[in-house]
C-alpha cells in the first residue's frame, strides 16, 4: 500500500449539455501538472443532476465511456464520477471506475434521492463495488448513499478509502459536511467528497465544499463557492497507525443488510 495521489475536480455543470461538460472538463484537467494516481468528478458530471434520463442516458461503451479512457489513458490513471445510462431498458446513475488501460468496474447508486424524484427514473444498485489502486481498498459511493453508515459500513476492514461523488445543494451542506467527518472517524479510512458548484437547471445552488477528511476527522482538503482542480497526496500510513493505536474496527456489530 503506497501513498496515493489523487485529483479532484469540483465543477460548474453546463445543465443536459454533455459536449460541453466533456469540453469543459478536458480544459480544466490541462492544468494538472503533476503524476496523480486518481482523478475523481461530480455526479453525473456530464448532464448534471437529470431527471431526463430518455434524452440524456447512453449505452454502456458510449460517448462519455469513451471520453472517460482517453482522459484516463493520457494521464496515466484512474478517472472516476458518474452518468446516466440506458441498460436492458432500465436507466441508472452509475458511476464509472476506468483504469488508463480500458477495463473499468461500475456502480449504481443504491440510494435514490427520492426528495428530488430520482427514484421515479432510475433503478437502484443492489452490490457495492470495492476496488483496488496502488494497494488501496477503495469503495465509491453516490451522493445521498453517505447518509446511510449501515451501506458505507467498512466491514473488517474492507476498505481504507470512501468515496463520495455528489450533487449535493447548498442548502443541506452543513449535512455534507458533518457526514462526511462522521463516516471517515467510524470507518477508520480516508473519506473525499466531491461535489458540484454553481445553480442546475432547477435553480438549485450548490456550494461544492468538496473535501477530503482522514482516519482521525482532520480535514486535508476543503474548497467552497469555486470551480477547483486540485492534486493532493494520501497517506497509507495514517490508515494503518489509526487502526493500530485505536483497534476500534473488531468491536463492530455483526449484521448482514438485505438488498
Amino acid at each position: 500500500m503506497e501513498n496515493l495521489k489523487v485529483t479532484t475536480f469540483q465543477g460548474y455543470l453546463y445543465w443536459e449539455n454533455i459536449d460541453k461538460n466533456l469540453q469543459n472538463i478536458t480544459t480544466r484537467l490541462s492544468n494538472i501538472r503533476e503524476k496523480t494516481n486518481l482523478i475523481i468528478l461530480p455526479e453525473m458530471f456530464s448532464t448534471g443532476f437529470s431527471m431526463e434520463a430518455e434524452k440524456l442516458a447512453e449505452a454502456m461503451g458510449g460517448k462519455t465511456m469513451k471520453w472517460m479512457y482517453k482522459i484516463a489513458k493520457e494521464y496515466d490513471c484512474v478517472l472516476t464520477g458518474t452518468i446516466i445510462i440506458k441498460e436492458n431498458e432500465k436507466y441508472y446513475n452509475r458511476l464509472i471506475w476506468m483504469r488508463p488501460d480500458g477495463t473499468y468496474e461500475y456502480y449504481d447508486k443504491r440510494h435514490l434521492f427520492a426528495l428530488g424524484k430520482e427514484h421515479m427514473t432510475y433503478t437502484p444498485g443492489n452490490k457495492r463495488l470495492i476496488v483496488e489502486l496502488k494497494g488501496w481498498n477503495i469503495c465509491p459511493m453516490i451522493c445521498y448513499d453517505l447518509r446511510f453508515p449501515v451501506w458505507l459500513r467498512n466491514a473488517g476492514a474492507e476498505y481504507d478509502l470512501l468515496i463520495i461523488t455528489a450533487n449535493w445543494p447548498e442548502k443541506r451542506i452543513a449535512h455534507w459536511r458533518t457526514l462526511i467527518n462522521a463516516r471517515a472517524i467510524e470507518n477508520q479510512a480516508y473519506v473525499i467528497g466531491v461535489n458540484r458548484v454553481g445553480h442546475d437547471g432547477n435553480e438549485v445552488y450548490h456550494s461544492g465544499d468538496s473535501t477530503c477528511i482522514d482516519p482521525m476527522g482532520n480535514v486535508i482538503y476543503y474548497k467552497r463557492d469555486e470551480e477547483d482542480l486540485y492534486t493532493f497526496t494520501i497517506n497509507a500510513e495514517e490508515v494503518k497507525k489509526t487502526r493500530r493505536i485505536m483497534p476500534f474496527l473488531k468491536d463492530e456489530d455483526e449484521f448482514n443488510i438485505i438488498v
